[in-house]
């Protein structure tokens, strides 16, 4: 099977060594077949501007790291027609998820499915816009995947870490996100190994980046929506992980 040769071209080469030096989980090798479904679920980091007037696949993928997995996977699996979706939407949480999920998820019948969610259900409850604590947030995302699986049984589930950065807004309020932060990481990592998911861990991606020399604010500048940079690191890691 082919291995990718991606790394986009436009991505620091102190960020490309970041990431090549990371003790990142070895991947198995996942075969793709001719027409196979990938969806990309999630909050604002995912969505990234993508068109939600182009619902088809290949379309309206936005300027984030779907965007930079999908050109990589289109050009190292050319002749599999690869159906990638982007149905991540701005500001939702795992209850907005829940919503819209038979349509946004279910219908799609996704061979792998990838899931990035859990800022804003911290963000929004420190606006006081929302009162969902750590434990909502886990049942309820435990719940989602419980759901998905029983109606799509052969579906890879790709969990993805939530991550922040200490700049912007997460460093001027570094006591309201830590340690409850944490704490929803540690229940994604637990609701993804529950599930039997793979487990993309951009925390620890992001960390070894900054502890290698790259600013906080060169990846994300308000701490939670990646530049260009973090998404492209974002996409590499995704594939090296989930082994495609």
């Amino acid at each position: 099977m082919k291995r990718r040769t991606f790394i986009a071209a436009t991505a620091s080469a102190g960020a490309i060594g970041c990431l090549s030096n990371s003790h990142l989980p070895a991947a198995e090798k996942m075969s793709l077949s001719k027409g196979d479904v990938i969806l990309f679920q999630g909050d604002s980091i995912t969505d990234a501007g993508r068109n939600k007037k182009s619902p088809v696949a290949n379309e309206g993928l936005g300027n984030g790291y779907p965007k930079f997995i999908a050109q990589s996977l289109q050009k190292d699996y050319a002749d599999l027609d690869l159906q990638i979706h982007n149905r991540g939407i701005s500001g939702n949480k795992v209850p907005d998820l829940d919503k819209r999920w038979q349509d946004d998820c279910i219908a799609i019948e996704p061979k792998i499915l990838s899931i990035l969610i859990g800022v804003n259900d911290i963000w929004h409850r420190l606006n006081g816009r929302y009162d969902g604590t750590a434990e909502t947030y886990r049942d309820g995302f435990a719940a989602l995947l419980k759901r998905t699986r029983k109606a799509l049984p052969k579906t890879t589930f790709v969990i993805c870490e939530p991550f922040v950065l200490m700049s912007g807004t997460v460093k001027d309020n570094e006591d309201r996100w830590f340690p409850e932060f944490a704490t929803r990481r540690d229940y994604a990592k637990q609701v993804a190994t529950e599930a039997g998911a793979i487990w993309v861990p951009f925390q620890t991606m992001f960390d070894k980046a900054v502890a290698d020399g790259t600013a906080p604010q060169d990846l994300a500048r308000d701490g939670v929506h990646p530049t260009q940079q973090g998404h492209q690191l974002m996409a590499q890691t995704w594939r090296d992980v989930v082994g495609i």
